[in-house]
């Protein structure tokens, strides 16, 4: 009930304006969103580098109604990938369609998003850059973009995202797959109805491994290297296992996790020489992604209740 009621007020513009406006909110945030700044984002990442782990970076913001504000966020990206240039940064770039238009004009998106594959391609940088899943009505849309920029444009630089609860996630793993592509596997942040995802959390983390499995062993044949996007120790050590069992190098495949959660877990993997990619997002537009890291973990909300009552 209290994920449901959180990932509701996700969305509720009246909530964003009261959680926005507590003078202790921002303080909390800071723990999962790097700042409001390019430059202090990019200060983080360098932190993080530091400590043996990469990045993915993203500028925070979904849901764009306008096209003047999608080519305002594909700008925001240029700039982004020329700073990961500038700093020699290790890390690589995540985003929305939304946030590039999808929702305004869907060749407008793909055009804003040529030019960011295109500028990454041309920094000639190992900068992958992952499409994000949004809510399971964007599935097919998110994918057929996807697999337009490999096939019609051929950039190899793209990636993409499957969120494990939803039931159609077998089939699209086992098509992805046979596409040889590069795939963040993560159990899904967002309320969906019991008709399209598996409402009960066991369901969830089995189908989690089952994807899993399926993408190390297609890695270990040389096809594609697969983001394993979990905070669960329990699945890290199944696919640290599973690895082990089946010959897969390390090299294969990578653990993904958020900026600000299991930060120890981050660093421990790292020194076992387990390459760890962490999930940086910034911007101004925090708060719909603050919601929802609130709703994963009970643990989050009392953070941010302990937080405020001291304040």
């Amino acid at each position: 009930m209290l994920r449901s009621l959180l990932l509701y007020l996700a969305q509720a513009a009246w909530a964003q304006k009261i959680v926005s406006n507590w003078r202790v909110t921002k303080r909390v945030v800071r723990r999962f969103v790097a700042g409001e700044t390019l430059q202090e984002a990019v200060e983080v990442v360098r932190q993080l580098n530091a400590k043996g782990l990469t990045a993915t970076l993203d500028v925070l913001g979904e849901s764009i109604d306008e096209p003047g504000k999608a080519r305002a966020m594909k700008d925001a990206y240029i700039e982004l990938l020329e700073a990961i240039d500038a700093n020699d940064l290790d890390a690589w770039v995540s985003l929305k369609l939304t946030a590039l238009g999808l929702d305004v004009d869907e060749a407008l998106c793909r055009d804003n998003l040529r030019q960011i594959l295109a500028c990454a391609r041309d920094l000639d940088r190992d900068i992958r850059i992952t499409i994000d899943m949004e809510d399971h009505t964007y599935t097919d849309r998110t994918l057929d973009m996807f697999r337009a920029l490999r096939a019609e444009d051929g950039f190899d630089n793209v990636r993409t995202v499957i969120q494990a609860y939803l039931y159609r996630s077998d089939d699209d793993i086992a098509r992805l797959v046979e596409e040889c592509a590069g795939i963040r596997l993560c159990k899904g942040a967002y309320k969906e109805p019991p008709s399209v995802a598996y409402p009960n959390k066991r369901d969830v983390d089995q189908a989690y491994i089952r994807n899993m499995e399926v993408l190390l062993k297609a890695a270990s044949n040389g096809c594609g290297y697969p983001g394993i996007a979990t905070h669960d120790e329990r699945i890290i050590n199944q696919a640290k296992g599973f690895a082990a069992a089946f010959g897969i190098p390390r090299s294969r495949f990578e653990f993904q996790m958020l900026y600000g959660v299991r930060s120890a877990l981050q660093e421990e993997l790292a020194a076992q020489d387990y390459r760890v990619r962490v999930y940086v997002p910034y911007g101004t537009e925090w708060y719909p992604y603050f919601m929802r890291r609130l709703a994963e973990r009970p643990a989050n909300v009392w953070f941010f209740v302990s937080n405020f009552f001291r304040r």
